[in-house]
């Protein structure tokens, strides 16, 4: 049971340490559970803490309000509630069993077994648990899992894929995250059989968690994977006749140049960079608004010449949409190399976009009204047309050399 002890600085912070002491006092038991405790193991970022408790979630609510903790109710008939201290919210969670499920959802029963609680869980490195002192209790082998960076289902996979069809698409994004080597057989051949299930999804819960994938580290080696599998066409059938190559080039310019992981960037070497593709795309998995912009304009955006001088390539920044320019240009330095002449060209140039600030432009409608001009289409086209000459001087003509040529109407 017993998998050593966690060393780590988290386990002294205020807030978990008073909700177990909370949860675990007159004859009840709290720990710390899952994600905060792998991530930790494995080197990543630790972002929320969730605690399991043998408390149920009445009884759990009752304690934090009682001792005047915020406590909110988000989901308490599958028994969590948050706690929220200092303004960061505890998920806590009553010990539970799957009663029923349809693939998609589960009728739970709370429970003071751990065991139990553990085997409901779906993948062995989601299932570690921590005592107040750091102790780990390790149910279902997870500590050996993670230090051989083995994602592996609890239990017979397909049984866990039917009880929930997302368990898939968690598979394939967890082996992005914390996998190594070649994905675990069983699990994969379970993935492969049972992969129907994931039409069932919402849309919601699919672009979640392939925004999730698509962070990761690397996810080239899991959607190679997911390919394999026949998930991906499933989920993303624009990528089946386009192929997932351009991922490889991405990663490869990403860790040759420093570039930050951008899921959406990521996204777009997957599928053909098209106007109605993309639209059709983001309307099934309702990406919601910022994404789908981002991808529809780098879809109308030509790429940019590797010899074009500084200042025409500032003038394309100002009238073009500069981050569907830049997303243009990554994927044009990724696709010839990062050692090519012409992607060090492109490299430069989406170096000085980074650092390049939009000019204002010095004349105003009302500067145009106090020459005599009256509100309407001849403001706007004068207007216009001094931008334009504004523009084509690399942005060098002031406010009163600009106006001083504007014709006095009649």
């Amino acid at each position: 049971m017993s998998a050593g002890r966690l060393d780590t600085p988290w386990l002294n912070d205020p807030g978990p340490r008073r909700l177990l002491a909370l949860l675990g006092a007159d004859g009840e038991e709290a720990r710390i559970v899952g994600g905060a405790i792998r991530n930790t193991l494995t080197g990543q970022p630790v972002t929320d803490i969730d605690i399991a408790t043998t408390c149920p979630p009445g009884e759990t609510m009752r304690r934090l309000q009682a001792a005047d903790i915020k406590a909110v109710d988000t989901g308490m008939e599958h028994g969590t509630v948050t706690a929220v201290i200092d303004g960061h919210g505890y998920e806590i969670t009553t010990l539970r069993e799957d009663v029923e499920t349809d693939g998609r959802r589960a009728v739970v029963r709370f429970g003071r077994s751990w065991q139990h609680d553990a085997e409901r869980r779906d993948f062995t490195i989601n299932a570690l648990y921590a005592e107040a002192d750091g102790t780990l209790v390790d149910l279902v082998g997870a500590r050996a899992d993670i230090e051989a960076r083995l994602v592996r289902f609890i239990g017979d996979p397909e049984q866990r894929i039917a009880e929930d069809c997302l368990r898939i698409l968690r598979f394939f994004r967890f082996f992005a995250w914390y996998g190594r080597g070649r994905p675990d057989a069983e699990g994969l051949k379970a993935c492969a059989r049972l992969k129907d299930g994931v039409r069932g999804l919402s849309a919601e819960r699919i672009w979640a968690e392939m925004r999730k994938l698509l962070a990761a580290p690397d996810p080239s080696r899991a959607l190679l994977w997911m390919r394999q599998a026949g998930v991906l066409s499933l989920v993303l059938p624009e990528s089946e006749k386009w192929g997932i190559d351009g991922i490889h080039a991405l990663m490869a310019a990403e860790r040759a140049l420093g570039w930050q992981s951008d899921a959406v960037l990521r996204l777009m070497t997957l599928i053909p960079l098209r106007t109605d593709v993309v639209e059709t795309l983001c309307d099934r998995w309702k990406t919601g608004n910022r994404v789908r912009e981002r991808l529809v304009s780098v879809s109308q955006t030509d790429g940019v010449a590797p010899d074009m001088a500084t200042d025409d390539f500032e003038r394309l920044l100002y009238e073009g949409d500069p981050q569907a320019i830049s997303d243009r240009m990554r994927l044009d330095i990724a696709g010839l190399g990062p050692e090519d002449a012409g992607a060090r060209s492109l490299v430069g140039l989406l170096d000085h976009a980074q650092s390049w600030t939009r000019p204002a432009f010095p004349v105003t409608g009302r500067d145009l009204m106090a020459q005599g001009f009256d509100s309407g289409p001849a403001l706007g086209t004068a207007l216009h047309a001094l931008e334009k000459r504004w523009v084509e001087s690399g942005f060098a003509l002031d406010r009163d050399t600009l106006l001083a040529d504007v014709p006095v109407p009649e």
